[in-house]
């Protein structure tokens, strides 16, 4: 039984038709790399996931049972975690309020619940450890840290609340050669942990090098699936640009 799946998904914006029976399986531990064209419909694909979007048909299954997302905090309270490219992070709190937000210990303070901040801070600590972060653990805000460690406290966050699945939108886009390494290396992390990722990026070595399966999406539809040890980078952009099962079986 898959962790996720995502079966016969349709949804239209008006006339323009933009999900045409996507199907989709994601397993617990693994990397599934979600690869297109811009346009093939990836980001309306995992907005299902993340409860933004609502299907016009079709049914998602987290751990075998249906489940219909009224709200992206719907969606966190069932364990799926969603980190895009704008991260969400609020610049001028602490990695730790961060990976906490609107979800603070308290303690009781002559009676009346306080934000335990010395949980926070030491919980922070071990998680950071726990990652062999690059985080500066003093760091007063996130608003100085560089893209790939503010990455890593959007993962790290992830992987605190026990995310079931987390899904990672263009995680690496616009980070240097050494902070996507690491990138991938936290994503490759999460799933050891038993998390089940989706990854959606548009590099191709990188994708690669992450990913278990790889799955190709073209006008609307997943119109393949392999193992990433299995395929390459010509035969992904063959599927991109719509190349068929059918013309690969006559081939």
């Amino acid at each position: 039984m898959a962790l996720l799946e995502m079966s016969g998904i349709f949804k239209s914006f008006g006339p323009v038709e933009v999900l045409r029976g996507v199907d989709l399986a994601l397993e617990a531990g693994e990397v599934l790399a979600l690869v297109g064209d811009n346009g093939a419909g990836k980001s309306t694909a995992i907005k299902h996931v993340a409860g933004v979007y609502r299907a016009d048909a079709g049914e998602i299954r987290l751990e075998g049972k249906k489940v219909e997302f009224d709200s992206p905090r719907h969606a966190r309270t069932l364990g799926i975690e969603t980190v895009y490219q704008d991260l969400a992070l609020a610049d001028a709190l602490s990695v730790g309020a961060n990976i906490f937000l609107g979800r603070e210990p308290t303690r009781k303070f002559l009676g009346i619940p306080v934000v335990d901040n010395a949980k926070i801070r030491s919980e922070t600590e071990a998680l950071l450890k726990r990652l062999s972060s690059r985080i500066p653990p003093k760091a007063a805000t996130v608003a100085g840290l560089s893209g790939g460690q503010r990455q890593a406290v959007a993962i790290a966050r992830a992987l605190y609340w026990k995310a079931k699945v987390v899904v990672l939108d263009e995680p690496t886009a616009a980070l240097a050669v050494m902070e996507r390494e690491h990138v991938i290396e936290l994503s490759r992390r999460l799933a050891a942990e038993g998390v089940g990722v989706i990854y959606i990026g548009h590099n191709l070595i990188e994708i690669l090098e992450v990913a278990d399966r790889v799955a190709v999406m073209y006008r609307g539809q997943v119109v393949h699936v392999v193992k990433a040890e299995e395929t390459n980078q010509q035969e992904l952009i063959k599927y991109m640009t719509g190349f068929t099962e059918a013309e690969a079986k006559a081939a």
